[in-house]
């Protein structure tokens, strides 16, 4: 029996049209929720991570710690498993965009309205226009965040849907007739290619996790149980990669066969493929630009992934929106000085370690960043070997109090 896959933009009546549906055709309602709750329950991920891969824009430290893709393969396994047992579902939200196009007994249905209209909606429920328009604007920035990590197109590109309804042309009770119209084809029917979609989806989701889990990202097409990958970037050796990718899809129960592919992106590389560990995440704080995007390359040699920002302000806005496991601080800076940054980081983010990397600090400074929480107190120049290593140290420090 066929199913739905329902997505609609923010203040088109969204919640009725689902509801009334359901009422109609009888179909169970599978939500973002209850894919994280399944998700959570087989102890897969956090709840938080699961919600910030969904609705969160991509870390600037993901691709480092390729952590977007390890919570979405969790929610593509869970997601395949339901599709797996039951017939006749409503999925609805962020995650019914997770179902590909060749299971082709799940209608994807799309409802959206122009920003006018949907303010207009939002106004008749008695939301006033200025709140309107701002939770119009926060949920299309995530859901075209989501899309583009996904599939690099913009959230309400008709080619994502079967169908695409416009809201402010029809009624509720309209759109619903015609969803139901659409459901009755004998295009929707429940197929035996369809159904082998649906364990391909589910091998996919399988064969990503562990490409994600050795620091590997490629493009996975999954058909009738045999793996094709796509090498989208750049590397020593193709040969050597795709031994490696081969061996890493093979050892997924069920994979049949594996075949690896230079994608379009792919592109020789000069350096040699490091092993790939899960590296720490740090922030880099100076006004210095060159001397701290230099140290930023060094680091990502050593398996260190870091992000530069340059002044104090930058810092604390940078926390408040993604979180380093390290923060490298200078002291001396326009405007928020390093010793406030770091009072300040401290009150709101204690797990976060800080390195103090100064040129201009004195005894009493070193005495009062200690005091203050500071993990260490580095002189300029310093080492690369000697910060790298302190780095590790308070990575190590934030591993041992997490699993406490």
């Amino acid at each position: 029996m066929p199913s739905i896959a329902l997505f609609c933009s923010k203040f088109t009546n969204e919640e009725e049209i689902r509801d009334q549906l359901k009422s109609l055709i009888s179909f169970e309602v599978v939500s973002d929720e209850d894919i994280i709750n399944d998700a959570c329950s087989k102890n897969l991920a956090e709840r938080n991570k699961l919600e910030q891969a969904i609705y969160d824009k991509t870390s600037v430290f993901n691709k480092f710690t390729l952590e977007r893709e390890h919570n979405v393969a969790h929610l593509k396994s869970v997601l395949a498993e339901r599709m797996e047992q039951k017939q006749n579902v409503i999925y609805y939200g962020f995650t019914s965009l997770l179902i590909p196009h060749d299971v082709t007994h799940v209608l994807k249905v799309l409802v959206v309205d122009g920003k006018s209209g949907r303010i207009k909606t939002a106004e008749a429920a008695g939301v006033s226009e200025g709140k309107a328009s701002k939770e119009i604007r926060s949920s299309d920035k995530s859901v075209y965040g989501w899309t583009d990590f996904l599939f690099q197109k913009e959230a309400y590109d008709p080619s994502l849907y079967d169908i695409v309804l416009p809201a402010g042309e029809s009624s509720v009770k309209e759109i619903v007739a015609l969803i139901q119209k659409n459901l009755n084809k004998t295009s929707v029917l429940e197929t035996e290619e369809s159904m082998q979609a649906v364990k391909d989806f589910a091998l996919t989701a399988q064969v990503e996790h562990a490409l994600a889990s050795k620091g590997q990202k490629v493009e996975v097409e999954t058909r009738n149980s045999h793996v094709c990958l796509k090498v989208n970037k750049s590397a020593f050796s193709f040969s050597k990669i795709s031994e490696e990718l081969s061996e890493i899809a093979a050892s997924v129960h069920g994979v049949d066969g594996v075949d690896v592919q230079k994608g379009k992106g792919y592109r020789t590389s000069v350096y040699r493929d490091q092993q790939f560990e899960l590296p720490p995440k740090v922030l880099l704080v100076d006004d210095e630009k060159e001397y701290v995007q230099t140290l930023s390359e060094r680091l990502v040699t050593r398996n260190v992934g870091s992000y530069a920002v340059f002044d104090g302000q930058q810092a604390l806005d940078f926390i408040d929106d993604d979180k380093p496991d390290v923060m490298v601080l200078d002291l001396k800076m326009p405007g928020i000085n390093g010793i406030e940054v770091l009072k300040q980081t401290k009150e709101s983010n204690p797990n976060i370690e800080i390195i103090i990397l100064t040129g201009h600090g004195s005894e009493a400074d070193r005495e009062t960043c200690m005091n203050l929480g500071a993990y260490a107190y580095l002189q300029k120049p310093t080492d690369i070997e000697k910060l790298s290593s302190t780095i590790g140290e308070a990575y190590k420090k934030i591993s041992s109090n997490a699993a406490a």
